[in-house]
């Protein structure tokens, strides 16, 4: 969601305002908090992804498409749109594939190294596509697709460290480590880093976002250590709007490789240690691959969190203050401050005259 968040702040101080944004996503998921978080009005469609199903679910799943279909129509005909903007993914077929329909302009933003199923399939519905990298254009055919980076919010780019740890009640000089596994958190990562706890509060701060259903016994593990470390461990269920603080405190990030990582991270000149998640086809491990080959991360496989690799690499790259740097160096060559302005400008390029939807 935070892609769209940060187009529509670019949107919203120039050519609309909040009450004509609609944000649609799934009305099972978590972007009904998210929207409501953000100040932005709420429709839950019925949705349902494909890939990887059994044949015999296949019929529900295709009638909770439909469903999804004529209910984003319905809200195309009450809302009247201009323009319709897409993160891609199940969640959004619907929506585009209404906006089709209905003859209203669409704009898909793909923020992965290459499209999934998904998107390839939407790209026939989409205006245009707005890519996050040269060479996802090839996915498309000519004129189709736009590079313009991958959209960071305003505020990131305006983070302090030495504010954000005062925010969260961190030590201001201290080393400062951030875990964390994506919105549900990665118990694997959990685990791995509740085993090295005690090697890694002797050397760095750790601010851990582990998902909901690790917080419990994570805080019991926290309760547990020694009082003169306890206040060097912070951990929490998910962070809302002090994420940005958490980013902007750390000198080193653990964390997934899902698409935010290839640009909140160089927006912030942050090294990271990524793991990518192996069941998520290969996004995740090309966007590792880009992020390492760029110089700005390096990789841990999942298999390898079970053999104490995790405690290691953050000890060496801790001692090792020049590499450090250099994977600094080399996230911040990759930052693109400019990206949400682009895709703003796309949007209104292909809108129709009214108001915008997501």
């Amino acid at each position: 969601m935070y892609p769209i968040l940060a187009v529509l702040q670019q949107l919203i101080s120039k050519v609309t305002s909040p009450s004509e944004v609609c944000y649609v996503g799934n009305a099972s998921g978590i972007e009904a908090d998210l929207a409501a978080r953000a100040g932005l009005p709420f429709q839950g469609i019925s949705t349902a992804s494909l890939q990887g199903s059994a044949p015999w679910a296949l019929p529900a799943r295709l009638t909770r498409l439909a469903r999804g279909t004529a209910q984003s129509v319905r809200l195309i005909d009450r809302f009247s749109p201009q323009a319709v903007l897409a993160t891609g993914g199940y969640v959004c077929a619907p929506t585009i594939v209404a906006a089709w329909i209905r003859g209203v302009p669409s704009l898909v933003y793909l923020p992965d190294l290459t499209p999934g199923l998904a998107i390839r399939v939407l790209a026939r519905f989409a205006t245009r596509i707005a890519v996050s990298f040269p060479p996802s254009k090839s996915f498309f055919g000519p004129g189709k697709a736009v590079v313009t980076g991958y959209p960071v919010r305003a505020e990131l780019l305006k983070a302090d460290r030495f504010s954000s740890r005062r925010r969260l009640g961190l030590d201001e000089l201290e080393r400062t480590l951030l875990v964390f596994g994506g919105s549900q958190g990665a118990h694997s990562i959990n685990v791995a880093l509740s085993e090295a706890l005690d090697e890694l509060l002797e050397i760095c701060q750790v601010v851990h976002i582990s998902g909901d259903a690790d917080t419990s016994w994570l805080s019991a593990r926290r309760d547990a250590l020694p009082q003169a470390v306890v206040k060097r461990y912070s951990v929490y269920p998910y962070l809302h709007e002090k994420m940005i603080d958490a980013l902007a405190a750390a000198d080193l990030v653990v964390a997934r490789a899902g698409a935010a990582t290839t640009a909140e991270f160089p927006a912030l000149g942050l090294p990271s240690i990524l793991i990518p998640y192996p069941y998520a086809g290969r996004h995740q491990e090309l966007n590792a691959n880009y992020m390492v080959e760029s110089g700005a991360a390096v990789k841990i496989a999942e298999a390898d969190l079970e053999k104490g690799v995790l405690s290691k690499t953050v000890a060496e790259l801790f001692e090792d203050q020049q590499e450090l740097a250099r994977l600094g160096d080399g996230a911040r060559r990759l930052a693109q401050p400019s990206a949400a302005p682009r895709v703003a400008q796309l949007l209104t390029d292909i809108a129709r005259p009214n108001c915008l939807t997501h």
